[in-house]
């Protein structure tokens, strides 16, 4: 029962973290578009997004990653069997996801010390670094030792072209 209990605690926290890393990029989207608003209106939108982006990283997103890696390696370490190649690559994912989850941190902090950072374009791209790896870490878990190689890199670079062409596609049709 412990390894289910671990395995639903692991889920939640994923979806969860996910969720917050997606929403804290839109914040600095939202952040960095309200320079086109005049001072007044400004100062108080950016103020509101920098709350709110805090707030968002250090009592939702941050506890959800850690409650994620936790019960992770607690599965791993309740069937340590479960070790294998596809879950050596899996955990690659997840420490370049936790690289992406503290560098979001940086990019907050040059926000609130206004600072220059990404254009809203540059961010809604970098928004899209965190659906790369939902869907690398969704495909091997789930395939595990199924998934061939080649199939992963085309579905993951299928799904990178459709990205930054809808992202595009968005910016032409904003302008």
């Amino acid at each position: 029962m412990l390894y289910f209990y671990l395995k639903a605690l692991h889920i939640i926290g994923f979806v969860s973290w996910f969720a917050g890393l997606f929403y804290l990029v839109r914040l600095f989207i939202y952040h960095v578009e309200a320079n086109e608003r005049p001072p007044a209106e400004r100062k108080v939108l950016q103020d509101a997004f920098e709350m709110m982006a805090l707030r968002l990283y250090k009592i939702i997103t941050t506890p959800a990653m850690v409650v994620t890696i936790i019960c992770g390696f607690g599965m791993i370490a309740y069937n340590p069997a479960v070790f294998q190649s596809w879950l050596h690559i899996k955990l690659t994912f997840v420490f370049l996801l936790v690289a992406y989850h503290f560098y979001n941190r940086q990019v907050l902090g040059k926000l609130q010390r206004k600072e220059k950072t990404f254009s809203s374009y540059q961010l809604r791209l970098w928004n899209e670094v965190a659906t790369v790896f939902l869907i690398a870490i969704v495909l091997i878990a789930v395939f595990k030792n199924t998934l061939n190689f080649i199939t992963a890199f085309f579905i993951l670079f299928g799904v990178m072209i459709a990205l930054f062409l809808g992202i595009r596609l968005y910016r032409k049709i904003r302008m």
